[in-house]
């Protein structure tokens, strides 16, 4: 098998791609940023609960209609961009394939959901709060890892079909289901069986996964993955993901990223207090604070993204070493990587700064050149 390849064209595309969505990122942290600072100067905040405890003073409908009242204006305020980098960009870089009114569907399935989950939070982070004043966060931490775990189960059987269609792989591809299903049993992971879903109704990339846990746990491959990869890059692919189960990277994950959100939820306590006094409002359950809830939340998020991504980085070295353990194919590996560079526009060789910033992955650069080098450490030497 000759060595893996990344198109140059298609690199130089990527890096351009990854510019501007990074130009994108700023500007939207930027609106979030004054979008919530206004709320708090220019009294918006307080003017609007006035406003809704003329119409009641049930603490949880009080919640429900200045969440509603919040979120929804700044989803609105957000949409256009949303508009340009969910749609406008991937049509421009021709890696779309969705239409305008699949895009604005997906939106309103999404917006409904992230209601229902905010608003859920919303109000269990408020009803502590009113609780216990003092000991809230500790509450509201231990909350979100439950929220973790049960969202990890059930998003394979009640999120995710929202948006694709899955289906079991057909007797055309019994050898390459029959393949992954061996190699999830020599990783020591039960799975429901291997499905296929429609990535090609919305997009040319290609990704895999391995979902759930427990009694929803299952292989899931994108149908452009099937069309454009060889069954021993699939392999590897899935062996990565496999890699996360073998390495308990998910539940890990979940207990690290308890742990970074109880740290923002702490500093929020304290935020909270001081812009009640600030603002003359009642307290820190003063549902007008939101807006300081928010931004102490979202500036901590940023702050804390680096440390989050290099965690992420490091987690993910292992899962490759165990890809080409497990599979004992380096050169497929990096071959499987070359194509994904190239199908999703992924800049492999980004500069140290992009990197440490913005990359949860090592970049594909360097994750093919160590996956060859494994390939040919491992090759058995020629005989004289």
């Amino acid at each position: 098998m000759s060595e893996a390849r990344l198109d140059p064209q298609r690199q130089s595309k990527a890096k351009e791609y990854a510019r501007i969505h990074r130009r994108l990122f700023l500007v939207d942290v930027t609106i979030g940023g004054v979008y919530a600072l206004a709320w708090l100067g220019l009294g918006w905040s307080a003017s609007l609960k006035a406003t809704l405890l003329t119409v009641t003073t049930d603490h949880w409908l009080l919640v429900a209609l200045f969440g509603a009242v919040f979120g929804g204006l700044y989803y609105l305020l957000n949409l256009p961009l949303s508009y340009y980098s969910g749609f406008v960009l991937p049509q421009r870089f021709e890696l779309s394939t969705q239409t305008r009114t699949g895009w604005i569907g997906d939106q309103v399935k999404a917006l409904g959901i992230s209601a229902l989950l905010g608003g859920v939070v919303l109000e269990a982070v408020y009803a502590l709060l009113r609780a216990a004043p003092d000991t809230w966060w500790l509450w509201a931490g231990a909350l979100s890892l439950l929220f973790s775990v049960v969202l990890t189960n059930l998003a394979p059987v009640l999120i995710a079909p929202l948006f694709y269609k899955f289906v079991p792989l057909g007797e055309e591809h019994a050898e390459l289901a029959q393949r992954l299903i061996r190699l999830a049993e020599r990783a020591g992971a039960r799975v429901r069986g291997v499905f296929k879903f429609d990535m090609s109704r919305r997009t040319r990339t290609a990704n895999a996964a391995l979902m759930g846990i427990g009694n929803t746990r299952r292989i899931v491959l994108g149908d452009t993955l099937i069309d454009s990869f060889t069954p021993d890059e699939i392999e590897t692919i899935l062996a990565h993901e496999l890699g996360h189960h073998v390495n308990k990277d998910i539940p890990i994950g979940i207990l690290v990223s308890t742990g970074l959100t109880l740290g923002g939820l702490y500093l929020a306590s304290l935020a909270l207090k001081w812009g009640a006094a600030a603002y003359g409002l009642a307290g820190p359950a003063d549902i007008a604070a939101l807006p300081v809830f928010a931004l102490v939340m979202g500036a901590y998020s940023l702050i804390t993204l680096p440390l989050s991504n290099a965690y992420s980085r490091w987690r993910e070295r292992r899962a490759d070493a165990y890809a080409v353990r497990a599979t004992g194919k380096g050169e497929a590996f990096a071959a499987a990587l070359a194509r994904l560079g190239n199908q999703n526009l992924s800049d492999a060789d980004p500069e140290p700064w992009v990197e440490f910033l913005f990359y949860s992955h090592p970049p594909l650069g360097k994750r093919i050149a160590v996956a060859n080098a494994t390939a040919k450490s491992t090759q058995p030497c020629a005989k004289n």
